[in-house]
């Protein structure tokens, strides 16, 4: 399992942002890629996460969890903060 969090962005997208910035209020170091240009990044992206066609979309040891309203759902229920510390990226 990958234990790291991946997360796909624009740049103009202000939920990227918003992913971006729960992240860091986290202590969650991340790598992004952004697909704004890049169509082989932006292809791989919707390869692994099969019909998805918005950013953000964010990947926490591998595992796709949607985009930031998935990803602040899972905090709000008090889940992201567990997911991070079982993989040691908080």
């Amino acid at each position: 399992m990958t234990k790291i969090i991946e997360i796909y962005t624009t740049f103009t997208c202000p939920y990227c942002s918003r992913a971006k910035q729960l992240l860091q209020t986290k202590g969650a170091a991340y790598t992004e890629y952004d697909v704004t240009m890049d169509q082989a990044k932006r292809a791989e992206m919707a390869h692994r996460a099969p019909g998805a066609r918005t950013v953000p979309q964010i990947f926490i040891g591998g595992v796709s969890i949607g985009g930031f309203d998935d990803m602040n759902a899972l905090d709000k229920a008090g889940k992201l903060d567990p997911m991070l510390a079982e993989l040691g990226l908080q």
